[in-house]
């Protein structure tokens, strides 16, 4: 089915996204783009991150900033004097929202109160901690370096200083059972107010885990066993008052991540850092923005006129719309009808596969309403089964 290439509106929102490209260790299970280094420039990066604001500020021109996020990496090994002065540049650059939702992430190895209250006093209101686990042995398996006892103290601190605090944890571990599950979910609850990440450990290429999983010394549970694990953690969590937002991410109401439902709901955003990547639109093309991937190349890039851009390419319609369904059903509402077709011009029934989507409606995998078209729970544990047929 071919599509009318009728442009893309630009959405009024801004959620900007800085990415700080170094840890104190790599873990065995992350693809991120993190580099291990002891010799940082923290005065060089600072003026890498200013000049490039201004540089995109120059080209996409006058936005409304509602979220920022400090992402990595591990963000709370910058410096805050380079938060507080990038916060600084995207307020003379752009216009930023009244309380504007503002995220650092954060490793228990890096967490102290003192340097929890500077990036406050820097501008930070809400943390998000990667503890991963609660158990010595999984922690210690996952490549982490901090205890579970520090990982509670992390917490703790976090919460004295922060209004908003969530903590990100990984399941679906060897040999993990339902109840150890269970016991840890509840014991994490005690951590957090409004808001925790629960991700299924995967084995991403080119990471220690995917070279032990295909030498076969690396066992995942069973696709029975994950989908318990799963069951599980929506359980617990939602007894608790924290339902799922989004396939990976639960809140009380009004606990959402602002700056990842910006993602999620295919707003404009900006990404500024080695590697980062955006979707903006500019003049009713949205634009997929690529940063130079190594911080070296980046923090060159930086120096020159054209920047630390990789690649700018303008989607097709037929491309960005493919997006906007991925990950718009990632979320437990899913896509709104009016708002998809505001954005794109194209009615949602004629930019999927419809009647694939109502075979996927009678098998119980996906509910049409006359406003939504989203997945039923069932549905959220096959997404990608789903996308493989719905999509064009």
């Amino acid at each position: 089915m071919s599509l009318p290439n009728k442009g893309v509106v630009a959405s009024e929102k801004l959620a900007v996204y800085f990415h700080w490209p170094f840890c104190l260790s790599k873990c065995p299970y992350c693809d991120f783009n993190s580099h291990v280094s002891s010799n940082i420039n923290h005065d060089h990066w600072r003026r890498a991150f200013l000049a490039e604001i201004r540089r995109m500020a120059s080209w996409i021109g006058g936005r409304n900033v509602t979220s920022i996020f400090f992402g990595g990496g591990t963000p709370s090994l910058m410096a805050p004097k380079t938060v507080a002065a990038i916060l600084d540049e995207v307020a003379k650059q752009w216009t930023v929202d009244e309380r504007p939702e503002i995220t650092l992430e954060a490793n228990p190895t890096s967490s102290d109160s003192a340097t929890f209250r500077d990036f406050h006093s820097a501008g930070i209101n809400r943390l998000s901690l990667g503890i991963q686990a609660l158990q010595d042995d999984a922690l210690k398996f996952l490549g982490r370096t901090h205890s579970a006892a520090e990982g509670l103290i992390a917490a703790e601190i976090g919460a004295s200083v922060f209004s908003r605090i969530s903590i990100d944890l990984i399941y679906g571990r060897p040999k993990q059972s339902t109840e150890d599950w269970r016991r840890e979910l509840k014991n994490a609850l005690d951590l957090v107010d409004d808001h925790i990440s629960v991700y299924q450990l995967t084995i991403e290429k080119g990471t220690p885990f995917y070279d032990l999983h295909r030498r076969g010394t690396l066992e995942l549970p069973t696709d029975k066993k994950a989908e318990d694990l799963y069951e599980t953690t929506q359980k617990v969590l939602n007894e608790a008052g924290l339902p799922s937002y989004e396939i990976s991410n639960h809140a009380r109401p009004g606990g959402e991540s602002r700056h990842n439902l910006a993602y999620w709901r295919y707003q404009d955003y900006l990404g500024i850092g080695p590697g980062a990547h955006s979707r903006i639109v500019v003049n009713s093309k949205m634009l997929a923005i690529e940063q130079f991937r190594t911080p070296k190349r980046w923090l060159q890039a930086t120096e020159q006129e054209t920047g630390a851009t990789l690649s700018k390419t303008a989607l097709s319609q037929a491309q960005s719309i493919r997006e906007m369904v991925m990950m718009g059903l990632r979320l437990k509402n899913g896509l709104n009808k009016t708002w998809f077709e505001d954005r794109t011009g194209v009615k949602l029934v004629d930019a999927i596969n419809f009647p694939a989507t109502m075979n996927l409606e009678s098998a119980g995998l996906i509910i049409n309403q006359k406003e939504q078209l989203r997945l039923t729970p069932l549905g959220l544990m096959v997404l990608n089964s789903v996308l493989a047929k719905i999509l064009i």
